[in-house]
């Protein structure tokens, strides 16, 4: 059984900005996500509680964050972009 995706503010700020052919993947990693959270990296530090899950896109690599919430079966995502800046980006 899959679990629940949910949008942050934050991550549907991102998405809105980007073209349709990287949403399509988007969604596409997003489900997989959905399928098996723990597909992820688990980061350490600063960001322990997120999980990255990195996918191609137009031939650059994207990075999708998003926590879990094992208890109600739900995957929040958090922030998706490129790789440069991600992090940074990210702790603000």
């Amino acid at each position: 059984m899959s679990y629940a995706v949910v949008q942050t503010r934050r991550f549907g700020r991102q998405y809105k900005k980007l073209h349709d052919n990287v949403t399509e993947d988007i969604d596409n990693a997003a489900q997989s996500i959905a399928d098996n959270p723990a597909i992820g990296e688990q980061k350490k530090g600063d960001l322990a509680t997120l999980r990255v899950h990195k996918f191609q896109s137009q031939g650059q690599l994207y990075l999708l964050g998003y926590t879990v919430d094992d208890v109600i079966r739900l995957v929040y995502l958090e922030a998706v972009g490129s790789h440069e800046n991600f992090y940074r980006n990210l702790k603000r």
